[in-house]
């Protein structure tokens, strides 16, 4: 519904939106407004995303003609090397999330853990762009761990997600230290259900520490000190080091062109490299002409899908230690002659060597302010590790479960790496305004998932809530992935033409968008319905 108001914020919880909304209209910006509201889900969405985390923030700010990426993507640790992991191989997740290793110790415990990304990024971002007090955008985030927040329906149904394919499951996680176990289980040991009341005092008292002392407070302060001594008491890897030498990345947004729109989205290791590739190539499809989700519908999106897959296992990494070919792989003639195999019926094959399914640990924030300042924010914990230090209350990421063990490829380990990720917070204009905000959570599907609700709104004339809530569907194997919602005709067809389909039993799946489309006379927001998270408009 479009709403004649001059602010808007979309994000995947309710209490998060809300206190972002009360940002705003306190006299903040988008950006004081969106790192409230992500230090929000830290505390209500706690395996999802937190300071302890990382992400990709995108910010457009025309008064300050500032437009830029401050990244946050998480680097492996200094005492990492390249082949630790490669004589425990025992698999590859179908969907390309990540390898399963004897012992899980890439996907659980302490040795999963990078060194955490996230505070400084929320810290930069508001301290360089924001308009409030600092102590002001934590303010909520203390509130709601101080006081207590219900489990909703999403989280209880990620708590209690049993894994896939050697992945560890989610109530494992809750339960693989004392401290995670006290904040997030019922007295007998199951995960809380929908309805139970979290309190988490010891993250207040650090949110309060963070409030005062700023990110250094975290990472050379008394933070620090608890955070080493409790990873050289259990093994970890992350030491003073990784925690005083961390520093964010400041980038030039990667620009792209779909149909007259300019695309503005974030560098490796993001996923905008992806996201500019299909785009590239289904702008040489009339996909409007093109029933939505019929199946040559699919299978050309597909078929998009899977080559920009390919090449991002193929080529993808941290720029510091792999050189990315940016200009040849958005280029339109290398889309053009992809487009040309896809419309000969050229099927691509993705290599894996084995199957897993889709996990989706991350979160998003969009926002816009009275000023037109945008901000798209993606931020995860990748894999949860389950590791919660005693007396800190936050949970740490587990990135390491995304490198490949194999070395000498783009996504090897090495100290200091950060692995590639899919979160692709985007913003596309039209006639050199804002037009689309866009992000999603969603691991491996996000560019997937980003990429279709674009397309539903751009080519399709979608509002942002049926655009969000339109039935999806992805392809990063040689498998079409679809949601249940897909119609059983759909799926008989392309197995007529020889794909295997895998229809999930979820009705929403493939990422979790959360949209804003800026109109001339009002703002449509879409918080995608597979989530907990509501459009609030100021």
């Amino acid at each position: 519904m479009k709403q004649r108001k001059k602010a808007m914020i979309v994000a995947a919880q309710p209490e998060p939106t809300e206190a972002g909304a009360e940002i705003l209209r306190a006299g903040g910006n988008a950006v004081d407004a969106a790192i409230a509201c992500a230090l929000v889900q830290g505390v209500v969405d706690p395996l999802m995303c937190g300071i302890a985390g990382f992400g990709s923030c995108g910010i457009y700010m025309p008064g300050k003609k500032f437009h830029g990426y401050i990244d946050a993507h998480a680097p492996a640790p200094l005492a990492a090397k390249p082949d630790m992991w490669e004589h425990l191989i025992e698999g590859e997740a179908r969907d390309g999330y990540g390898f399963i290793l004897k012992g899980r110790v890439n996907d659980i415990g302490y040795q999963s853990i990078c060194a955490p990304a996230n505070l400084r990024l929320y810290h930069d971002a508001q301290r360089e762009h924001g308009a409030l007090p600092w102590e002001q955008v934590v303010e909520p985030a203390i509130h709601w761990a101080e006081t207590g927040w219900n489990v909703r329906p999403h989280v209880h149904y990620w708590w209690s997600d049993e894994g896939a394919m050697g992945r560890a499951p989610n109530h494992e996680r809750i339960t693989y230290t004392p401290a995670a176990r006290a904040l997030y289980c019922r007295d007998d040991g199951s995960p809380k259900r929908v309805g139970d009341f979290v309190r988490n005092r010891d993250y207040g008292r650090t949110l309060r520490a963070i409030a005062k002392g700023g990110a250094d407070a975290f990472y050379v302060g008394e933070i620090a000190e608890a955070i080493v001594a409790d990873m050289r008491k259990h093994g970890g890897l992350i030491t003073r080091e990784d925690l005083r030498s961390w520093t964010t990345s400041r980038t030039e947004p990667l620009w792209g062109k779909y149909r007259g729109y300019d695309v503005s989205t974030n560098r490796p290791p993001g996923g905008g490299v992806m996201l500019i590739e299909m785009l590239n190539i289904l702008e040489q499809f009339d996909l409007a002409s093109m029933e939505h989700n019929s199946p040559e519908y699919l299978r050309v999106v597909s078929e998009a899908m899977k080559r920009a897959t390919i090449d991002k296992d193929l080529y993808v990494g941290d720029p510091k230690f792999v050189d990315v070919p940016i200009d040849r792989l958005n280029a339109k003639e290398y889309a053009k002659a992809m487009a040309d195999e896809i419309r000969r019926g050229v099927k691509a094959s993705v290599p894996r060597f084995n199957s897993g399914g889709p996990r989706k640990d991350t979160t998003q924030v969009s926002v816009i302010d009275k000023d037109g300042n945008c901000v798209t924010m993606t931020h995860s914990l990748g894999m949860p590790s389950g590791v919660v230090t005693d007396g800190l209350g936050f949970m740490y990421n587990g990135c390491m479960g995304v490198f490949d063990p194999r070395p000498g490829r783009a996504g090897s380990i090495a100290p200091g790496k950060a692995r590639f990720s899919s979160v692709v917070p985007s913003i596309f204009f039209k006639d050199g305004r804002p037009n689309l905000i866009i992000g999603a959570p969603g691991a491996t599907q996000i560019a997937m998932g980003v990429l279709q609700v674009s397309l539903n709104a751009l080519d399709f004339g979608m509002t942002m809530v049926e655009a969000v809530s339109a039935p999806r569907f992805s392809a990063t194997s040689d498998a079409i992935d679809v949601s249940n919602r897909i119609p059983r005709g759909t799926q008989k067809a392309l197995e007529g033409m020889g794909y295997e389909v895998i229809r999930n039993a979820y009705t929403f799946g493939f990422a979790a968008v959360h949209a804003i489309r800026v109109h001339p006379d009002g703002l449509d927001g879409g918080a995608d319905p597979g989530h907990d998270g509501i459009v609030m408009a100021v």
